[in-house]
């Protein structure tokens, strides 16, 4: 049976050379077959063919109920490798690159059988700032705000995504919008997130007291829900690609000259969605917006300190410590919400964090010094000819130094000296030594009880632990034969 593509070809030959013999032998088939086919498409019967044809079995249909469970079970987020191992158990021989077919038609089914129906947002004016951070390369971030009816765009440079930094922020672009809008509509920041519940953001405390003060309400996005921030972050991928990237040289006042020059460009140029300059709609949006309280909250509290030789710092008479490579240099301490940051002045480079202490204590990172810390040595350190003399006994002369100090033997110095001048030379160094480690361990810390203890010599007896095996050296006798403890024998 032809295919629709050749039966079409037969047919177009027919009429191209006017003989069924011609058409055959350009297409290559039988001449009865093109005689047949034109017969059949004159009478209009080709389309009834095709539809009474049954359909060509695909080697992909002893796999296609599995590959429909598991993208069912996974939401079509299992790959085609991976599931083409399982296939293998169900006698499917394919080659892989119509299974990826197969696998990609059956996602395609399960989104148009469960894909999420969106609908674009209706702003109201004054209602709603949208914010969110973005990370540009260097590790500089970016905050981004809209408000929502006029479009109108604010972008800063900072150097960390902190409560205070997002809260400073938050203020400035109120001054430059002439007003607070009623709610601000943030993604689920770490800094601004105290807790969730249902999947609704519990605010921080400290979030909540800004709140009040400014007069807006506190919103945050739903988790994976790019209808309700989309907006913001389009502008975030907007600022990423058209703000000139700030670089290692630049300070950060420079930044956010840059930025708000950006800003002020973008904003008096009319914008594509909504066909207007966000600029003259913020004119008439400005009358809606909330008006601005008449000081700014105290957001942190920062400290500029010099280090010192230590490598610290004091705030609030709490010492913290910082790189050794600034010391002599100034720095400044930023202390919020429990945490001290300190930065680079020159940099505003983040160089340390620690949590807040109280007056007197100290906070000191190791990683902050060029060498490990090093565990307190207050050994014994020969002074003498004696003592150098003694301590070359080894470990078990210090430690007797040390047991016979604790234990108040004022006349140790005099005891050292009579073992190493009279004991040592006489019975050697491994005897002395294990006559120390016996008087070691029951306290006896004179001269006169090393000397018993080596007049004892291997006869001293050793206790032994609770539960262990006691050892006992017995004299040795000459072996007599069974004949000797007869009665008679004995004498």
């Amino acid at each position: 049976m032809l295919s629709a593509r050749k039966t079409m070809d037969v047919v177009a030959a027919d009429k191209d050379v006017g003989t069924y013999r011609g058409a055959a032998e350009i297409c290559g088939v039988d001449p009865k077959t093109v005689k047949r086919k034109v017969a059949a498409w004159e009478a209009g019967e080709l389309d009834d063919e095709r539809a009474a044809r049954a359909p060509v079995p695909k080697n992909t249909d002893v796999a296609r109920d599995l590959v429909a469970q598991r993208v069912e079970a996974t939401k079509a987020k299992v790959t085609a490798k991976r599931l083409l191992v399982e296939t293998r158990a169900v006698d499917y021989a394919g080659s892989g690159r119509n299974f990826r077919r197969l696998v990609a038609a059956e996602k395609k089914k399960w989104r148009a059988r469960n894909g999420r129906q969106r609908r674009p947002a209706v702003w109201t004016p004054g209602d709603a700032l949208v914010i969110d951070w973005g990370t540009l390369p260097g590790g500089v971030h970016v905050f981004c705000a809209v408000l929502a009816w006029s479009r109108i765009r604010f972008v800063r440079f900072a150097r960390d995504e902190t409560a205070a930094t997002t809260f400073s922020l938050l203020a400035e672009c109120f001054e430059v919008l002439g007003g607070v809008p009623a709610k601000v509509l943030a993604d689920r920041m770490g800094c601004l997130k105290a807790g969730t519940v249902a999947q609704v953001v519990i605010p921080t405390p400290d979030y909540v007291r800004f709140a009040t003060h400014y007069g807006f309400s506190p919103d945050f996005c739903h988790p994976g829900d790019p209808a309700s921030k989309g907006i913001v972050e389009n502008l975030v991928g907007y600022a990423k690609r058209d703000i000139p990237t700030p670089d290692a040289d630049t300070d950060l006042a420079a930044w956010n000259r840059a930025a708000a020059e950006w800003c002020v460009e973008r904003n008096s140029v009319e914008h594509s969605e909504i066909c207007a300059v966000p600029a003259e709609r913020l004119a008439a949006e400005t009358e809606l917006l909330r008006p601005l309280p008449g000081l700014r909250p105290r957001i942190g509290r920062a400290e500029i300190r010099k280090v010192d030789k230590l490598s610290t710092i004091r705030v609030a008479s709490a010492r913290y410590s910082v790189p050794s490579a600034l010391v002599g240099a100034r720095v400044e301490a930023v202390t919020y919400d429990g945490v001290v940051r300190i930065y680079r002045i020159d940099t505003a480079e983040m160089v340390a964090t620690h949590d807040q202490l109280a007056p007197g204590e100290s906070s000191i990172l190791d990683e902050h010094y060029p060498t490990p810390r090093k565990a307190p040595s207050r050994g014994p350190r020969a002074r003498t000819e004696t003592e150098h003399r003694f301590l070359a006994l080894g470990d078990v002369a210090a430690t007797f130094i040390r047991a016979g100090a604790a234990a108040g033997m004022t006349m140790l110095p005099k005891e050292i000296e009579i073992i190493v001048n009279d004991l040592l030379p006489a019975h050697g160094h491994d005897a002395v030594t294990r006559a120390l480690e016996r008087a070691v361990r029951f306290s006896r810390f004179r001269a006169d009880d090393i000397r018993s203890i080596l007049a004892i010599g291997p006869a001293s007896p050793e206790p032994a632990a609770a539960g262990g095996q006691v050892v006992i050296d017995l004299p040795t006798v000459e072996p007599r034969p069974l004949d000797a403890y007869r009665i008679g024998g004995l004498a």
